[in-house]
């Protein structure tokens, strides 16, 4: 399924804003796990935590996997409202802008990320693409690029969200970055 999620470059000064609204999956993605995810999921745990308290601990996770990206960014903030998160910040490109959107996006529980950062450097925009039951990189790459040897462009796009270009899971969004 390829999403034709688009971002808006509104210029203000030497200052591009890379905004917009993107639509995830919510039961695809990385899990928070412990007893915070178990009440996300329903389930009685001890310490009865609120939304609010599932909330910071999704916000706590997503700061902590985009500082593990090694993407430059300043003044990030992140705010988490149940399925829905606001992702703010200065960073340097448009694929930096991508790539911590999906970071956010690709997370157990957000269905929407409201993306709020301001670009220095405008470039070409990337086309978002969420997995499917069947596919591979090389069938990704073979079906946008025409030739499946390319799937590197779209697994070195995607680092350090993906480790493996064996491993793409089904619902999971993917840059596909034009060439």
């Amino acid at each position: 399924m390829m999403l034709n999620l688009r971002y808006r470059l509104l210029s203000n000064n030497d200052m591009e804003y890379a905004m917009g609204l993107f639509s995830f999956i919510t039961e695809a993605g990385s899990k928070l796990g412990g007893k915070i995810y178990d009440v996300s999921h329903g389930d009685e745990p001890a310490t009865g935590a609120t939304q609010e308290q599932i909330d910071a601990a999704r916000e706590g996770n997503i700061i902590e996997n985009i500082g593990e990206t090694g993407v430059a960014v300043t003044d990030l903030s992140v705010q988490v409202s149940g399925p829905n998160a606001v992702l703010g910040g200065k960073v340097e490109t448009q694929g930096c802008s991508e790539k911590l959107t999906l970071v956010v996006g690709n997370q157990f529980g957000i269905g929407s990320v409201d993306c709020q950062l301001e670009v220095q450097k405008s470039e070409p925009e990337s086309t978002m693409y969420t997995v499917k039951s069947g596919d591979t990189l090389g069938k990704i790459a073979k079906d946008i690029y025409g030739n499946a040897s390319k799937y590197p462009i779209i697994f070195e796009a995607n680092q350090p969200m993906l480790q493996n270009p064996d491993k793409i899971y089904v619902g999971q969004n993917l840059r596909i970055p034009t060439l």
